[in-house]
């Protein structure tokens, strides 16, 4: 076997100290119509409020038009422009998490990261446009002057989950779905993601919730508390739409190990209910 493409490189865990976070203002009147646009702005202003308190803040915002509004709809909120620093750069949407460039830290040197670009098709190509929002990972590691590595292989953030310990959970309704990576096997991608996300075991669970329009996404089911504990969403109402799926992943976290044969300590956490 080959060596690892970021070898001496490893994906942190969601608890690790951050620099920032990446927002994107929403503006698409697609998936924001009519009344909804307010609605969610107004959302965001309490997002930032309450964060830009604790972390700097980098907006994206995609043109000077939505630049304007947003520093209008700012003077009216308790928000210090210096903890916001603006990116006037074309977006498709909102969903930072799922486009926007995953982070691989240096083993030996914690201050040292690179930036692995994955390709975004907007959840199996449902909601085209999707190419800007695709050139963002790129973006950041040029601007920023951060090694990026491109893997080659459709991928969104919200669907793989790290312990920052070599573990990482993922589910095979995102990422066997012939959506995403019809020419790639589930032994090719588990290779994959362990070469660039510097990872040793690939947790895989079979389904997410009921209805996602993301097919499953490992962060609306399952996540790492610390790196040997995970909290799993679970119903106890043998009629609701995702009881099966949800008892199904319990059964195979209860299975499975970490690279160094433990298993893992599971809470769980009551989902929101499904109507029959």
């Amino acid at each position: 076997m080959s060596k690892p493409i970021t070898k001496g490189f490893q994906m942190p865990a969601e608890w690790y100290p951050h620099a920032a976070t990446q927002l994107h203002w929403p503006s698409n009147p697609e998936t924001w119509p009519d009344e909804r646009l307010p609605r969610v702005e107004s959302v965001y202003l309490e997002i930032i409020e309450l964060l830009h308190r604790y972390e700097p803040i980098h907006l994206f915002v995609e043109d000077n038009e939505v630049y304007r509004r947003v520093l209008n709809l700012f003077e009216n909120r308790d928000i210090n422009l210096d903890r916001v620093t603006f990116h006037l750069q074309p977006i498709n949407d909102v969903w930072a998490r799922d486009c926007g460039p995953i982070f691989i830290r240096q083993n030996d040197n914690h201050d040292v990261f690179a930036i692995t670009d994955w390709e975004y098709n907007a959840w199996g190509g449902k909601y085209p446009p999707y190419d800007d929002d695709n050139h963002l990972p790129k973006y950041m590691a040029e601007k920023f002057g951060i090694q990026r590595f491109e893997p080659g292989m459709v991928l969104e953030g919200g669907s793989i989950e790290s312990n920052g310990d070599g573990v990482l959970m993922t589910t095979e309704s995102v990422l066997l779905n012939p959506n995403r990576n019809p020419d790639m096997s589930k032994a090719d991608i588990e290779q994959r993601l362990k070469e660039y996300l510097g990872v040793q075991q690939v947790i895989w669970l079979n389904r997410g919730l009921a209805g996602d329009d993301t097919d499953g996404h490992i962060d609306d089911i399952a996540r790492f508390l610390n790196p040997s504990t995970i909290l799993l969403m679970q119903v106890e109402d043998p009629e609701d739409v995702n009881y099966d799926a949800l008892k199904e992943n319990l059964e195979i976290l209860k299975e499975a190990t970490n690279q160094h044969g433990n298993t893992f300590a599971i809470e769980t956490l009551p989902a929101a209910q499904h109507p029959h």
